[in-house]
């Protein structure tokens, strides 16, 4: 009788790869365990040891941007592989982009790990990969499809005035149920208290500034915001990015934009594709777009900083009226005993790139510190200058106390409300391990102690009423000014120029002066206290009251 040897079949280790689309079917925990369950049971079938389990909970499929299929990757590349046959439910788990699933089957078993579907179980004949490539492109098909569907629905909600998915709503806003419909629930966005004061306080700071300076940039709100200990949405400190998202965003003012950008692209979508839809406004239209036309006004006219602390008097405020260029220091002579102001264009370019002109440092220097005695630090002009300036500090400490009486009040509301679900739970109404019922305590604690932290920020930058503006502060203030501008030496005189004057356009025949009133009131206020000093200047032009007031001529 002859013997049969009989040879021990060896063991294939195989990786579980289970994916579903979204969050929600996740959360709900049926897809994953089917696909588990079935997938266990075929390797079984099979006599495949299960080696690895990668799970993708929430994720699509259109991309490679997946953790756990990275993962799975990455243990599929070693040499040797972890395992060598992967095993989805259904190709469409594994990918729905026919395009990146070839290339990424390919790359598996150029190291001899193989890709194997329950459902779809296919050979390594042409046959078999034509099937399969036929099916992934039919998967890809479908998908885009059900994309397509699921956004135009998207779209219609939005228009309707819902908040559609889990998406976090912009900062200043919370998402509550507006309706039922069946068993869903249609929310819309709803003004959250505590941080719609943070947005207003944004805008405010962005047109007006804090009653002390003028119109602040966004690093300066930033700065603001942070040392005052107000946070992000997230708890986070504000930085550039997420002030000019709040100060550029129209959902403050009721329109909402829905469906803007492609994350997956990195682009803007066409027009076309976009949906308005309303909010609940938070700001004025007239309050946005003055803090609109101040962030452009600001973008191009920016000056390096190193002129405000240059020797030149005029040196970063000093402008060609022809080319609109910077005029720049030119010197001649030995021991540079003559200085001039050159419109660099024409220095540069000659008269083919500007007709330009040349100056004297001295005279035209000269010029503008006496046309600031003359006109603007006339004890008679100065009232009318600063009226506006003082009734909108005035209105905007008004707009304060409103605000803080407002905060006070969300704030004894919320307590008032735990003070009564908290007699309800002593007298043993209401059940303190209801999971409803403790987060809506917390929910109620976060209100109250945020609107009071609101309230001790608040009150804290109110460091006592700033001195009146009187005649004799008036007359006391353009004195002293007028002198130290006539003293060349030491850098004061450079240092009030730089804070007062904005910009110095030098033409034919005339030099036009501009600047902004409220540098002019923050110096004055400055000097009622005794202090002389004056922030870094900002770059928007405004002060003067008309054209006409500051024509200079230079012959």
């Amino acid at each position: 009788m002859s013997q049969v040897n009989v040879q021990p079949r060896l063991e294939v280790a195989a990786a579980l790869y289970l994916r579903v689309s979204t969050g929600r079917q996740a959360e709900q925990d049926l897809s994953i365990p089917d696909q588990r369950r079935q997938a266990k049971a075929y390797c079984d079938s099979k006599g495949w040891s299960v080696a690895a389990e990668f799970l993708e909970p929430g994720n699509t499929a259109t991309d490679d941007r997946r953790p756990a299929f990275q993962r799975m990757l990455e243990a599929a590349a070693l040499r040797p592989p972890a395992f060598k046959v992967i095993v989805v439910h259904s190709f469409s788990r594994f990918f729905r982009d026919q395009f990146q699933f070839e290339f990424y089957v390919r790359r598996l078993a150029k190291n001899g790990v193989r890709l194997v579907s329950i459902t779809q179980d296919l050979g390594d004949d042409p046959m078999s990969v034509m099937m399969r490539q036929i099916m992934t492109l039919f998967d890809e098909y479908q998908s885009k499809e059900n994309a397509k569907h699921t956004l135009r629905a998207m779209q219609e909600n939005a228009r309707q005035g819902y908040w559609n998915g889990g998406a976090r709503p912009p900062f200043g806003y919370q998402v509550v149920t507006a309706e039922m419909r069946g068993a869903r629930a249609k929310r819309k966005l709803a003004i959250d208290p505590t941080q719609a004061e943070i947005v207003r306080l944004m805008f405010q700071l962005a047109a007006f500034g804090d009653g002390d300076a003028g119109p602040m940039g966004m690093r300066q709100i930033a700065q603001h915001l942070n040392d005052r200990g107000i946070r992000t949405g997230k708890g986070g400190r504000w930085g550039l990015g997420a002030v000019h998202q709040i100060l550029t965003r129209a959902t403050y003012i009721g329109r909402h934009q829905f469906n803007v950008y492609s994350w997956r692209k990195k682009e803007t979508k066409p027009d076309s594709e976009v949906v308005e839809m309303t909010s609940p406004a938070i700001v004025g239209d007239a309050l946005f777009q003055t803090v609109q036309e101040s962030l452009h006004a600001r973008r191009p006219a920016m000056i390096s900083p190193r002129f405000v602390n240059g020797p030149t008097l005029l040196g970063g405020i000093c402008f060609c009226a022809d080319c609109g260029n910077a005029m720049t220091l030119r010197t001649s002579g030995k021991g540079e005993q003559y200085r001039y102001y050159t419109c660099c264009t024409a220095a540069r370019q000659g008269k083919t790139g500007c007709r330009g002109r040349t100056i004297p440092m001295g005279r035209l220097d000269g010029l503008v510190v006496q046309h600031l005695e003359d006109r603007l630090l006339d004890p008679e002009r100065l009232p009318a200058l600063l009226a506006g300036l003082i009734d909108r500090r005035h209105a905007q400490a008004a707009m304060l106390n409103a605000r803080l009486a407002e905060l006070r009040k969300v704030a004894a509301e919320a307590d008032a409300k735990l003070t009564r679900l908290y007699a309800a739970i002593e007298s043993g109404v209401a059940d303190p391990s209801d999971t409803n019922l403790k987060g809506r305590l917390a929910e109620l604690r976060k209100i109250r102690d945020s609107a009071r932290a609101d309230v001790d920020r608040a009150e804290a930058r109110e460091t006592g009423q700033e001195p009146s503006i009187t005649s004799d502060t008036l007359r006391r203030f353009a004195s002293e000014a007028r002198k130290r501008l006539r003293n060349e030496e030491g850098g004061f005189r450079r240092h009030y120029v730089q804070a007062l004057v904005q910009r110095v356009e030098v033409g034919d025949g005339e030099v036009r002066i501009s600047g902004r009133p409220d540098r002019l009131l923050k110096s004055l206020t400055a000097s009622s206290v005794g202090s002389a000093t004056a922030d870094v200047r900002g770059f928007e032009p405004e002060w003067l009251l008309g054209q006409d007031s500051n024509l200079r001529q230079v012959g």
